[in-house]
Formats: C-alpha cells, structure tokens, sequence
C-alpha cells in the first residue's frame, strides 16, 4: 500500500495518480472534430482537444465518486456549461436554447474524442447576443428614460425562463439600463453624466466581447466537467494556474482578497487573514468591486464588465501605495449607495496570518475570570522550512503551543479558540492542533476514492492543555477547522459556539496536466479524491458541524456552504473507531444551561440586540429580487434604509449612555470601535463554563462507534 501524500488541499495515494497521468499524456490523438464553426469564430487547439480527453479520463477514474461520464452527466454538463455563459438568462432567447437541445447528450462523446467544436458553437452564439444587447443598450442612452413610470426590473433572473422573443429581450434591457442610470443619479448625478458614463462602461464590455480567448472558452468548459462532478473539483488554465500559484506562495503585493467575476461584477470570494483588506475589516466576502482608484485622490475607473484579470492588475501594486475601492455591499440591490474603502498594499505574508492570542475578563459570582482567546485563521505548515532542516519552521500547531504556555502563564481560567473564517489548509496540522487538547486517540477518518479507509490519530503524546475550552465557529469555517471542530465535540472535549459551520467534507488534490514542462502549459485540474468522517463515523460533508450553542451571524446559510452548492456530495455515515470521551474539569456544564444562560444574559445587551436588528435588516436586502425603476421611490427607499440605519446605531448609543448621531454621515465618519459582539459572548459563555465546571464536577463517561 502506498504512503498517501497529504498537500494543503487534501491526499492521494501518489503512485497510482502519477501512472494515471503519465498514461494520459500518452494517449492517442482523436480524430478530428466534424463541427463546423463560422469563419473567424473563437476555436479550440489541439492542444486544448487533446488536454479535454485527459481532464475527462482524470475525473471519470480518479474522482471520488466514480461518476461515469455518460448521458446522465452531459445532461449536467450542458446545463452547468450554459448557467457560466448565461446565468441571469438575459443574453439567450428561447430559440437559442432550442437550437443548442441537440447538443445536450453530447456532451460526453465530446471529452472523449477532443470533439468539443459544439461548445464553442453555442459561445460563438452567446458572444453574437452579447454585442447585440451592448449596442442595444448604448442606443438607448440616446433618451433619457421616464423617471415618474411605476414599473420594476428584476434583478434576480436565475430561475426565469430565457426571453421568447426579441421584444421581450429588449424590454428587459430597457429596464436593465434604466436601473443602471438610476443607481447612478442616486448617487447625485445628472442624466448627461450618467448616460456618459454607462455609454463607456458598455463600449467597454463590448470591446471585451473581441478579447475573448479560446483559452477564456477552454477553462469555462472544462469547469463545466469539473463542477458537475462536486463543487471543489476545478479546471485552472495555464495562466490562472500560475495565479494560483502566486497566491498559494503567500508572498505577494496587493490588498489581500481573492476575486471572481460574477455577473458582469469583479466579487470578493476570500478576504486573506492578515492582508490589508482582513486588517481594515471593511471589504466582505461578496461585495462587489465598482470602481478602483490610484492613491488617496485619483478618479475612479467604472471596472463593471471588466475582464477580472485587468481588474486585478488595477487593484495589486507596490507596497506602500494607496488603493481605493468603490464598493457595492454583498446582497445589495444594484443602485444601493456605494462605499468607497482605501488601502495601503502590503505584502501577504505567513506571519501576517499567524495564531495570535488575547484575554478578556468575565466576572462571575463577584470574581474577575480571565479568558483566553486564541484566534486560528488557517492551518498552515511551513513546509519549504521543515524540509529544509528549519529546526524553527511555523505552523499552526507550533504557533498555538506557544500561545498556549504563554496564557498559562497569564493564569487564564479558560480558553476560546477563534475558528471563525478558517477555511482549513494542511490537512496534518488539523490532527496535530486537536492532539494539543485531547489524550492520545483518532481525530479523522479518510475514505479514498478506492473505499479505502485511513485513520489518522492525534500525534501529541499528551494534551497541552486540560482546561475549560470553547470554539467559535461560523458557516466560513471549513475543511480542517470541521475535523477539529467535529473531534473537540465528538470527545466531548469542548463546548463548539457560533455558526453551523461550511460542510465541506471532501478532500482535494492539485494534478498537473503536463509531464515535463516546469510551467502549467496545459494547466491543472483539482480533483476531489476522498472524503473526512468524524471518528463517530459521520461525516462533516454538506451538514458541517452543529454549534453546541447558536450565536448570531451576518453569514446567510442559504447563500453559503456545501447545501448551497450544485452537485455537491451527500452526507454519509461510516462505521466509527473505538475513542474516549474527554473528562475531569475541563467538561462544561450541560448545553442547555449554557444556552438558557446565553439567552437571558443576550436580553439585556445593547451590542446583542443591534446585531441582531442589524443582521435582520441585511437579510430583509438579501430576500429582495426586484427594485423600482421610479426614481421618487427610490429615493424614498434610500432615506427610509438610512433612517433605519440611524435609529438601530441610536438606540444602542442611548443604551450605553452616549450621544446619538444626528445624521448617517456621521456613522461613516467615525472610526467604527464596536467590539466582536460574538467573540465577547463566546468569553462570557465561558465564564459560565468555567463557573459551572467549579460546581458541578463532571463524571467520567467513555462514549465508543
């Protein structure tokens, strides 16, 4: 049996992956394609033909779910391959998708044989849609639309059905203009300054239209396979996969964010702990990038329909330099005020996104407790370091030890680990972190895509801390911070606070797709090759791990993790492993008592409440679909929205004896010091635990799957 070789993204058993792409990249040459495609129109290599025939013998044989690539999955793949081009159904009409239906059980042949002409087929269509609807939608700032009309555009069109006809097409681009001026002139421009500014914005993307590549078409398709198969299965193209590359180097210049272009709009997937951008605490996962500005006072460049790529080159830059953003908040309906956030980039670096600790005071029983927080934003490894005989290299296990003596030291009365937005990392740092608060025993399972079954122990001799513990999660906390998570309350070791957590319980590993080139000219492929299970036996994927006690978040579960994602992989369960429950003083009181304490103490918290009123009114945004084309309304709206705003930060001010704000300007004027409302709680709860665990000894229970 071979050792398997565990990366940041999961393992594999090496031997057998590296046979299975040295075939590959011998295998034969297919026939040449029998589509037909108009002159000038963007085709595949064949190159590309010949990369599509491995990506397709990759996914089929080494995927964990052993999915063939047949009828049943072209199905898949079409649908996905046109919700890329199309997603908002605003670009192809009825007779369009009719046309393609005879490409729909193709789709399968195509990877195959390197046939994949059909797939440029229908984007050569949608790039012909594409300039249709800019000219169409430059023709019409030729007249300033009727402002007084009550009419509304819809905004949120994934599950409408495609126009039917050219006229239905152009009325909803009519509306879709009228709502881009609009959001303009509620910023306090005029009809000339707007209609001049749309009218660059659509020359712009129809510019963009001609600089589509056929490696643009190539990667899109080939995510198409890849994601039909499970959401953490992707294509990079050679230049995306030195992208990645740069990224996963921790050692670049810029703002520290990940972007992905959503729907004409450059969003934020990732904020990087410790970048800029994670420091400022101002940039979300989601919000969407508008504009970008050079140094603290240059104009802002409209970036809306941009290629991603050239966004990126506007946003990164020498360190030390200014950056602004013009920024549209995640979930808000388009024409909702922007905000413009500034940053000085930096480089992204493993130090920056380290374990760091502090402690807070809870009082109890008229007694002053000190709580250890100790905030875990990935599991890392240097492993350039370890390799090269660094007796001091830095990983996540290493960095929290340290921590761990030094809050002992401070005489802390309990602990918090701070897993919130921890999408996980080195998969042995998850085992090797849980052994520094458990006795010696499994902490994760792993299944293979052969069905075969590895457990991994913690490799900690003994605990480095028995105390009371707690840990913080939310639904960004993902991968490895779910094993640890998941182990810390399957040993009863612990008590877990916040979020359901992401659900992603699937192990991925990075395949390059050349042989012998030092650089990715074919690109690479991440393929999800095995699967976590709890030493229960159930595993963490698609249902994440529950909370012990709920805390609130901003973060919309329906919007975020694995149970939102398409063709993501089912829970399942396994047989568990034989395991000892934790004991002694370190248990908590019972759950319940925690969360009844929880409640009460949350009544009479002026933060708690605003969170909550606050949370309340993001998610009344989120479940809006359509806006007003009536400019009156609008506006009306935008002041009811700030007086809103006004009153929840008011009544909190009052609550707390300061003076209320006069206005929502001077909200955003004022540096925000409001605490970590959940991370506070996360400490009182403590204090309850720590309180509770000093009279009410816990007995010794063993607990075995």
């Amino acid at each position: 049996m071979s050792k398997p070789l565990r990366r940041s993204s999961g393992w594999i058993a090496a031997s057998a992956l590296t046979v299975l792409a040295l075939a590959l990249v011998g295998s034969v040459r297919a026939p040449a394609s029998t589509s037909t495609l108009p002159p000038g129109a963007i085709a595949p290599t064949d190159a590309q033909r010949a990369t599509a025939r491995k990506v397709g013998r990759i996914l089929e044989e080494a995927h964990y779910s052993r999915a063939p690539i047949d009828d049943k999955m072209s199905e898949l793949v079409y649908q996905r391959y046109l919700d890329f081009l199309d997603s908002q159904r605003s670009y192809f009409l009825t007779s369009d998708i009719a046309e393609f239906a005879a490409y729909r059980l193709k789709f399968d042949d195509m990877i195959r044989t390197g046939d994949i002409e059909p797939a440029y087929l229908i984007f050569n269509r949608f790039q012909q849609r594409n300039r249709e609807r800019m000219e169409n939608a430059i023709a019409l700032l030729k007249t300033e639309p009727d402002w007084t009309v009550n009419e509304s555009f819809e905004f949120e069109r994934a599950k409408a059905p495609w126009p039917a006809t050219a006229a239905e097409m152009n009325d909803l681009w009519r509306k879709r203009v009228k709502n881009d001026a609009l959001s303009l002139l509620l910023t306090g421009k005029q009809w000339p300054e707007a209609a001049d500014i749309l009218r660059k914005r659509y020359e712009r993307v129809l510019k963009r239209v001609d600089q589509i590549t056929p490696e643009d078409v190539f990667e899109n398709l080939m995510n198409a396979y890849a994601r039909s198969f499970d959401p953490h299965s992707s294509y990079f193209s050679p230049r995306n996969s030195e992208e990645y590359r740069i990224q996963m180097s921790l050692n670049y210049e810029g703002i520290g964010a990940s972007l992905q272009l959503i729907d004409d709009y450059v969003t934020i997937m990732n904020v990087i702990e410790g970048g800029p951008a994670a420091v400022a605490g101002t940039l979300n996962t989601n919000d969407r990038i508008t504009g970008v500005g050079q140094g603290k006072d240059g104009a802002f460049t409209d970036v809306i329909g941009w290629r991603l790529d050239d966004v990126v080159q506007l946003i990164r830059g020498k360190a030390g330099t200014n950056v602004r953003l013009q920024v549209l908040a995640a979930g808000a309906a388009p024409g909702t005020q922007e905000k413009v956030l500034e940053f000085v980039r930096n480089k992204v670096t493993l130090e920056a996104q380290a374990a760091h600790k502090e402690v807070k005071s809870v009082v109890r029983n008229g007694k002053t407790l000190k709580v250890g927080i100790i905030t875990v934003p990935g599991f890392y490894q240097d492993i350039a370091a370890q390799n090269a005989g660094d007796q001091n290299y830095r990983s996540t296990t290493r960095d929290v030890l340290k921590l761990l003596r030094e809050l002992k030291g401070e005489n802390i009365d309990g602990l918090v680990l701070d897993l919130r937005g921890d999408g996980g990392g080195y998969l042995p740092e998850a085992t090797a972190l849980t052994g520094l608060f458990i006795d010696h025993g499994p902490v994760v399972q792993l299944r293979d895509t052969t069905g075969r079954l590895e457990v991994l122990d913690d490799p900690e001799p003994s605990p480095a801390y028995d105390g009371p513990l707690a840990v913080l999660v939310d639904r960004f906390s993902a991968s490895a911070s779910e094993i640890f998570a998941g182990a810390i309350q399957d040993y009863h070791r612990g008590v877990i606070l916040g979020q359901r957590t992401f659900g992603k319980g699937t192990v991925q590993n990075l395949v390059p797709l050349d042989r012998w080139s030092q650089k990715p000219t074919s690109g690479q492929l991440t393929v999800t090759i095995g699967k976590f299970y709890r030493v229960t036996g159930e595993s963490t994927q698609h249902r994440g791990v529950e909370p012990d006690v709920a805390l609130p978040s901003p973060i919309d579960m329906k919007e975020v993790g694995e149970s939102a994602l398409d063709s993501a992989l089912p829970w399942d369960r396994i047989a568990g492993v034989p395991f000892q429950a934790s004991a002694g003083t370190a248990a908590a009181p019972a759950v319940a008592v925690l969360a009844t304490a929880e409640d009460s103490r949350a009544q009479h918290d002026a933060d708690y409440h605003w969170l909550v009123s606050d949370i309340a009114a993001i998610d009344t945004v989120r479940e809006q679909h359509s806006v007003s084309l009536n400019l009156k309304a609008r506006r009306e709206e935008r002041v009811r929205q700030e007086k809103e705003r006004l009153d929840r930060e008011n009544s909190r001010r009052v609550a707390k004896n300061l003076p209320p704000y006069k206005t929502v300007e001077e909200i955003d004027k004022v540096k925000d010091n409001t605490p970590d409302i959940v991370l506070t709680q996360s400490a009182e709860i403590m204090g309850d635990i720590v309180s509770g665990a000093r009279t009410q000894p816990a007995q010794k229970t063993a607990r075995r799957s």
